[in-house]
């Protein structure tokens, strides 16, 4: 990673918020899990008072909010910088602490709600919480504040590549020494009835309710909500405070399309151009590379282009590929972020999730797609993708500790 000075970035902490589970014991067992019909994959059971926001606190958060703050307790707490996820007691050299979260939709519930409020009530009744609820970096802001994290805060907001990005660039803060610890990820929570119409208008979502990534019978993506926190650090910071790293990010991506508002570039050049980018800026051969963790949302045209992709970047040479999208649905700028926790997990593991609702892979891709069972996996070079709307590339590589 560029301007690294012979830091080593790890990820020490883990934490995360889906349809499929929430916390990482019952998120992992989840990927493993098959799940009902469904167009909008929601998160069921969460209650923000868990995580020690009173009341009054979390009604001043939207939805995607809680859930980052959500994640991000438990990210904190896995690696060994709170007590508990219900502590609001300040980080330890705070000042040296970043965040940066980001989301493709924000505060989407709270902008729609007050739409609502504004029409049937007027303007006298609209909350004067609404833009700090609706603004994207409202999640980011919030974890900052609520642990005194005084370092870089910021937001990303690529579609459904921001928490890939997100990652990425929090990796360059701890490898260039802008910060020493940066939580990281993405948040969201798009699932009202305005969002979920427009992908439908969109034929985006999978008439079925079931995702199916590289399948054959595949016929789009499920919508979800839901978080994902990472804790980067370098690697002599992490052993310090006897946290255990899951992996090591030696190598990030971000490329554009530039080609169209919603379809992947023809052959996947862009996501190309991205997996490449990401490889050479962890000076690794694509021949390393045992798994991917693929983008895979279960469309026609972006399963095609990211299969095409895959089998140009890697020729003969096979990596295991899975997609978590098969249960978590498609959490659009949290899916990355989400992604890079299962990433971690499989590390953790050391087995890959299988790629849930896919049966039959298209016969025109020449991938090995982890079906059925969890496959056992010894730990070696990593690679998850996202590739978004608008054309935003972003690819992660990881290494074993």
């Amino acid at each position: 990673m560029e301007s690294r000075n012979g830091r080593r970035v790890v990820i020490s902490g883990v934490g995360v918020v889906s349809p499929c589970g929430t916390g990482t014991e019952e998120f992992w067992t989840g990927l493993a899990k098959p799940v009902e019909s469904s167009t909008a994959r929601r998160v069921t059971g969460f209650d923000p008072a868990g995580y020690g926001l009173a009341r009054q606190e979390y009604r001043r958060l939207d939805r995607f909010a809680q859930f980052g703050l959500a994640a991000a307790a438990q990210a904190l707490v896995d690696a060994y910088l709170l007590p508990c996820v219900s502590a609001d007691s300040p980080v330890r050299g705070g000042e040296r602490v970043g965040v940066l979260i980001g989301t493709g939709m924000g505060g989407t519930s709270t902008y729609e709600s007050q739409v609502h409020t504004l029409r049937d009530r007027g303007e006298r009744q609209v909350s004067p919480l609404a833009v700090p609820m609706v603004m994207p970096n409202a999640v980011a802001g919030a974890v900052s504040m609520r642990w005194g994290l005084r370092g870089p805060c910021e937001t990303v907001c690529t579609a459904c590549a921001t928490g890939t990005h997100a990652i990425g660039a929090a990796a360059r803060w701890v490898a260039s020494g802008r910060a020493d610890i940066v939580v990281a990820g993405g948040a969201e929570a798009p699932l009202t009835g305005t969002s979920v119409a427009a992908f439908g208008a969109m034929r985006a979502l999978s008439p079925t309710g079931l995702s199916r990534p590289f399948d054959v019978g595949r016929d789009g993506f499920c919508a979800a909500e839901g978080a994902g926190v990472v804790v980067l650090e370098t690697l002599e910071s992490c052993l310090s405070r006897g946290a255990l790293p899951y992996a090591e990010i030696i190598g990030t991506g971000s490329t554009a399309d530039a080609f169209h508002l919603t379809a992947p570039a023809p052959r996947g050049s862009g996501a190309e151009r991205c997996m490449r980018q990401a490889l050479n800026d962890a000076g690794l051969p694509p021949g390393e590379v045992t798994h991917v963790n693929a983008h895979g949302t279960s469309t026609p045209l972006n399963d095609a282009a990211e299969a095409v992709a895959l089998a140009e970047l890697f020729g003969d040479h096979q990596p295991a590929v899975t997609s978590v999208k098969g249960v978590t649905g498609h959490p659009l700028g949290a899916a990355g972020a989400i992604e890079a926790v299962a990433v971690a997990l499989t590390y953790r593991n050391e087995m890959l999730p299988p790629t849930m609702g896919t049966t039959v892979v298209d016969p025109r891709f020449d991938l090995d797609v982890v079906r059925g069972d969890p496959r056992p996996w010894d730990p070696a070079p990593a690679m998850s993708n996202s590739f978004a709307f608008g054309g935003h590339n972003g690819t992660l590589v990881f290494s074993p500790v």
